[in-house]
């Protein structure tokens, strides 16, 4: 029986890391996973986590689909938070021991890898189970090469219909987490486009340009 295997992550935790210490990073990474849990829909299983990485399945093709545009859109947007970026695949997998194996779960893994924050990739596979999917569109993104894998893989990019713009949300580019509209970001940014989260990103962007702007 064909399953949906999903794994999402948190884009640019390690710099997040770096910038705000441990304490801070094992604090979103608890936040991230229950934002998770909340959006989970019924069927829905947290398989495991590991730092900032999380692996879910879900049965149905559709309501995965569903549960990552909730996810890279809903997860923590009250505050600021990193991006969370997301792949799935759907197929079959063997059950051993609490745990999930096989090609099906290999290659939402890859998929995941390609994804950038507030992306939702998914293969062709979990594309075709779900026909007709009401306020979601995908962009074909053609064969992708993933690594490991012999054979390329049709790739599609979902997106809501809804006019929220996922990737054309501001982070900070020091940690990474996405900013929120807040007028002392922007005072920190005069006499840059840049804007940023805090005076001490503010501050290590000033210290070393070159390495922020790459």
């Amino acid at each position: 029986m064909d399953q949906t295997f999903i794994f999402a992550d948190l884009a640019g935790f390690t710099a997040m890391t770096e910038v705000h210490g441990d304490a801070v990073a094992a604090e979103v990474a608890a936040a991230f996973c229950a934002e998770l849990n909340r959006l989970m829909p019924a069927g829905g299983e947290d398989l495991k986590s590991l730092g900032d990485a999380c692996m879910v399945l879900i049965p149905d093709a559709a309501d995965a689909i569903r549960f990552g545009l909730r996810l890279v859109d809903e997860a923590a947007a009250d505050r600021p938070f990193p991006e969370v970026r997301v792949g799935m695949h759907t197929g079959p997998a063997v059950q051993h021991g609490g745990d999930w194996f096989g090609h099906a779960v290999n290659i939402a893994a890859r998929v995941a890898g390609r994804a950038r924050g507030g992306q939702v990739l998914l293969t062709a596979a979990t594309r075709e189970q779900a026909p007709g999917l009401d306020g979601v569109e995908f962009d074909d993104l053609g064969l992708e090469a993933l690594r490991n894998l012999r054979a390329p893989v049709p790739m599609f990019q979902a997106s809501r219909l809804d006019g929220r713009a996922i990737s054309g949300r501001q982070v900070d580019p020091v940690c990474r987490l996405r900013l929120l509209p807040d007028p002392r970001q922007v005072e920190r940014a005069v006499g840059s486009s840049a804007r940023f989260c805090s005076d001490r990103c503010a501050a290590l962007s000033r210290a070393d340009p070159v390495r922020v702007s790459t």
